[in-house]
């Protein structure tokens, strides 16, 4: 316990024999306590009873080691307590991790551009829940080898595998690497192997607390590799698959997931105008499983809804951000996007492509030092959506973890609505801001008295000229709703001022959040509304009902919640 604080003792724990009227009567027990304080002239007051039974006396202060003692020994010499002991303070036993280069992983910790994460340590760090990280595969690595499950290898083509035989059970990283230019197509360049999938599962669930390397968010997670990328990139056919696979879905000719993944990181995409439906297909499935799926927005500094599976449904889109806590320069943007992470920057948008010129402004991680096939472990820090994507990935983890029953669909909209708005800049639109961990997690696992939160995540598209509603049934609740309802909306559309947005009661009473605006151009509506709804039973079904009066903008309402 050493380095805890010393706090000084308050209250006193007294426990009286059964056959004590103190250990009956809350009289009786205050009498005592004024009694015992009169004997060693202390201020002993009786607070409450405790569930064992106990009664917490109330010393009038802070006291002293002498003062503590002749109080204890008071109660200590009358034949009617059992027992006797001080209130002592507990403390969070989560400490800094002795990684040896924790302290270069900003993304965890500081204050301007990390996510917060250790605080949420002292809850959860990811027991139970199995992340896939559908990507290159992993290139063997002892930071990362603890929380490795049986992954699976889904290229079917043995030439961009380079294993000889295509699908298998082995996730084995053989290397994106090119030899030439154009081998991938026209403007594709020689490159050597990047292990990118062993770097996303580092930050995801690189093993913490063993004096070597860097830590993991979700630490206790286990990493499932299931492989997509090599020579050349991936298939949708085989992504769709494995999508499928690693949420525990059933896909012909391979063998059933034994460990089936709650979470599951896409670090890679594609340019399309839309999602095509196999991604969109396998995506649903795996949500309906009960996996949540988080997606890198793209490094194109253009908008995320020409890039796949970032303009997928039922996904969480992650925009990367940078030390300073600015959208990085590379980031996608726009409306699809529902948070941001940090993704990095070790370079600047103005230097030489592929130049390195501030590394420790990077996201550092697990990797490997072969240039083509593996070679030695190491450790590099990487800039993209591809490693603001784990840190979410991360962070879903431990919300699953800490509660079970938690949806996919909650899980977004915890991670959204506790998001912080970025510090520094983002052109264009960055979701809700930068994900906080510790905050997040908190709250899904914090009840208020008398509170709770009912969420409903799925998309609803809205058409020009046309009203759409979400619904939400609230259930177990007693007596009226709150004279304080919080709904929190989250709608992604442009021109905003189109947008009439409404709150139906379960009878159908209506009451305006929003009303439209010629001169509101801005995009997206994301707030939450003080409601009096103090008259109105809570239980039932809950509408959002959201009007387009004009036409030329559309958009979607992404999630939206009640708060008791």
């Amino acid at each position: 316990m050493a380095g805890l604080p010393v706090s000084p003792v308050e209250k006193v724990i007294v426990t009286y024999k059964a056959t004590a009227a103190e250990a009956r009567s809350n009289t009786a027990a205050a009498g005592d306590a004024t009694a015992k304080g009169s004997e060693t002239g202390e201020s002993l007051a009786f607070e409450r009873r405790l569930s064992g039974g106990a009664a917490l006396v109330d010393l009038g202060g802070e006291t002293s080691k002498k003062d503590l003692t002749e109080v204890m020994n008071a109660f200590r010499g009358d034949p009617s307590v059992a027992s006797v002991e001080p209130d002592i303070r507990a403390y969070a036993m989560a400490v800094t991790p002795d990684d040896t280069e924790y302290a270069k992983q900003w993304d965890l910790f500081e204050a301007t551009g990390g996510m917060n994460v250790p605080g949420a340590w002292d809850k959860t760090t990811g027991s139970g829940v199995t992340v896939a990280v559908i990507d290159t595969g992993y290139a063997t690595h002892s930071d990362v080898a603890g929380n490795v499950v049986s992954g699976y290898d889904f290229i079917s083509s043995s030439a961009d595998a380079r294993d000889g035989n295509g699908r298998d059970n082995n996730a084995k990283d053989e290397g994106d690497w090119n030899a030439t230019d154009g081998e991938c197509g026209a403007g594709s360049k020689a490159s050597n192997s990047s292990w990118h999938g062993t770097h996303v599962a580092g930050t995801v669930a690189a093993t913490t607390n063993n004096t070597k390397g860097v830590a993991g968010i979700a630490y206790n997670a286990k990493i499932q590799p299931v492989r997509v990328l090599g020579k050349c990139g991936g298939s949708s056919a085989d992504i769709a698959d494995a999508i499928t696979w690693a949420s525990g879905g059933s896909v012909p000719g391979v063998p059933a997931n034994a460990t089936p993944a709650k979470v599951i990181n896409l670090s890679l995409g594609g340019s399309s105008a839309t999602c095509p439906s196999v991604y969109q297909n396998a995506i649903n499935g795996a949500v309906s499983r009960g996996t949540t799926v988080v997606v890198a927005a793209g490094n194109s500094n253009a908008n995320a809804s020409g890039f796949t599976p970032a303009n997928c449904a039922n996904i969480i889109n992650v925009a990367s951000t940078s030390r300073e806590g600015n959208r990085s320069f590379y980031s996608n943007f726009g409306t699809s996007v529902d948070v941001a992470a940090p993704g990095g920057e070790t370079r600047r948008a103005t230097d030489t492509p592929g130049t390195v010129t501030t590394p420790e402004n990077g996201i550092l991680s697990t990797l490997n030092s072969g240039t083509t096939t593996q070679s030695a472990e190491n450790y590099k820090p990487y800039q993209g959506t591809s490693m603001a994507a784990p840190h979410i990935a991360g962070l879903a983890a431990l919300l699953e973890s800490a509660k079970p029953a938690l949806t996919p669909a909650d899980i977004e909209s915890a991670i959204k609505a506790n998001a912080r708005a970025l510090p520094g800049t983002c052109t264009g639109g960055c979701g809700t801001g930068i994900a906080d961990a510790t905050k997040t997690v908190n709250a899904v696992t914090t009840t208020t008295p008398g509170g709770a939160t009912f969420t409903n995540a799925a998309d609803v598209t809205i058409s020009d000229n046309a009203t759409v509603s979400s619904t939400i049934a609230v259930s177990g609740r007693s007596g009226n709703a709150s004279a304080a309802l919080k709904v929190a909306v989250d709608i992604k559309h442009t021109w905003r001022g189109d947008l009439v947005v409404d709150l139906v009661a379960p009878d159908g009473t209506v009451r305006n959040l929003k009303a439209s605006s010629s001169s509101d151009s801005a995009d997206n509506v994301v707030a939450t509304y003080t409601v009096d709804a103090s008259s109105e039973v809570a239980n039932g079904v809950w509408k959002l009902q959201v009007r387009d009066v004009a036409s030329g903008d559309t958009g979607y309402i992404d999630s939206w919640s009640l708060t008791f």
